[in-house]
């Protein structure tokens, strides 16, 4: 009787164990399934514009995801993408362009990190999608001074980028609304934006490796993600290739105020 009753309680506890497996099966494949979505459109965007990925899909993930695993995630992807795109574009590679905004970058960062510690990091990020929504309206509406800012202004607004990445972890739009006022054409400013991400991407990495943040569930996802974010890569790359100089200048504009207005949205 009781050896009955024992393997009852062994058979129930196996079903139970069994359907708490199959229930996080069913939460992993989900959450691939979200997963691919958003590499496909954070490849879109990147292959598109050449900027927007990381900003698009890490909203998106922690939706998903433990934040993390989101960001090292989000990140390693950027590095990807930039790669797959300096290689698409290695013919306009010039690092006299590049390295201006990378010195400029290196001071920024610690003053970037100084403010986050004495200012409320939402207050930046309005600051930030005001300014972007502002830039943007501004230059669909008038006609921008492309070509005027250059120089030492490469130094100033990799500046600003490196404080802004140390405050908010958000680098790209100085460096993206320099590049779209100078008198380069689309495949020079795009790869020269790559050139700025992917040094402080693999940084980045760095970081995130040495403090045990990229652990085997972020390089699991970032393999699961690696196919739909190429097929992303690859339509946004061939619709960019459909847009003229002018075309892709509005295209930016575009997505720097929808940027802005994510911002926004996100922190009000």
């Amino acid at each position: 009787m009781m050896a009955s009753i024992v393997t009852e309680k062994s058979r129930f506890g196996n079903i139970q164990e069994t359907r708490q497996g199959l229930r996080v099966e069913k939460k992993r494949m989900e959450v691939y399934i979200y997963l691919t979505i958003v590499a496909f459109l954070a490849g879109f965007i990147q292959g598109l514009s050449g900027f927007g990925s990381v900003l698009l899909s890490l909203p998106l993930m922690v939706l998903f995801l433990d934040i993390r695993e989101a960001i090292p995630l989000v990140n390693l992807m950027g590095v990807i993408l930039t790669v797959l795109l300096i290689i698409q574009l290695r013919a306009h590679w010039e690092w006299g362009k590049i390295w201006p905004l990378l010195a400029g970058a290196l001071p920024g960062i610690p003053v970037g990190v100084y403010v986050l510690k004495r200012m409320d990091p939402a207050h930046v990020q309005v600051v930030l999608g005001l300014v972007l929504v502002a830039y943007s309206v501004y230059g669909l509406l008038f006609r921008l001074p492309i070509g005027k800012v250059s120089g030492p202004w490469a130094y100033f607004f990799g500046f600003f980028a490196g404080g802004l990445g140390g405050a908010i972890s958000a680098s790209g739009p100085p460096v993206i609304v320099y590049t779209s006022l100078q008198a380069w054409t689309k495949d020079q400013i795009k790869v020269t934006l790559q050139g700025f991400f992917i040094v402080s991407g693999l940084l980045i990495g760095i970081f995130h490796a040495a403090n045990g943040l990229t652990t085997d569930g972020v390089i699991r996802n970032f393999l699961v993600s690696i196919p739909t974010l190429l097929t992303g890569t690859w339509a946004g790359s061939l619709l960019y290739g459909k847009f003229k100089e002018e075309g892709y200048r509005r295209v930016m504009l575009v997505l720097l105020g929808a940027l802005g207005v994510f911002t926004l949205v996100r922190v009000l």
